[in-house]
């Protein structure tokens, strides 16, 4: 979309590629998306205890064209599911989705009709980060863990080629099936 998209292969990427990782870890801006307990320990991060701004996300964002980072916290219900798909389309790219709690990663305990069974069902999860409610430490630690994925995340036609070879290996990736309890 930028100037990465427009320069030829190999040509000064590596030192732009590493560049352009270290400014979109520090800085990335979070849209919050809480929807229950899980929020309260998500604002507990921002706050002054825990000190989200070391880390370049000081101001959670309200507006989804502002913010570059989704962090769902909490269960998805069946109608709330299109305005989190909503607010996720009209967000920029590049952007990142953090799953947070126990109910937005799997629909936790509560396994019924009106409860999404896992937010990945809406939108596209990058970092799962487990817990019922997750503790800030915890959501700290996989904001940690996205800005290692977004450092070494390649550009340009680089990023086209590695997403083709992941695609290439799962499609071939064996596909294993267990039924019942091993004896």
């Amino acid at each position: 979309m930028g100037l990465e998209e427009k320069l030829p292969s190999g040509f000064l990427l590596t030192g732009v590629e590493k560049l352009a990782g270290w400014v979109r870890k520090n800085s990335l801006w979070p849209a919050t998306f809480g929807l229950a307990c899980c929020a309260i320990e998500m604002m507990s991060t921002g706050a002054g205890r825990y000190d989200l701004a070391r880390f370049g996300m000081e101001v959670f964002r309200a507006s989804p064209r502002q913010a570059d980072l989704l962090i769902v916290a909490g269960r998805v219900s069946q109608k709330m599911a299109p305005v989190l798909r909503q607010v996720y389309d009209q967000m920029a790219n590049p952007k990142w989705v953090l799953s947070m709690g126990a109910c937005a990663s799997s629909g936790g305990m509560f396994n019924n009709y009106a409860i999404v069974q896992g937010v990945d069902h809406v939108v596209p999860v990058d970092v799962y980060l487990p817990g019922c409610p997750p503790r800030p430490e915890m959501l700290m630690h996989a904001i940690l863990k996205l800005h290692e994925e977004i450092q070494h995340m390649p550009l340009g036609s680089n990023r086209q080629r590695v997403a083709e070879a992941v695609g290439a290996a799962a499609l071939a990736a064996p596909v294993r099936v267990t039924l019942g309890s091993p004896t």
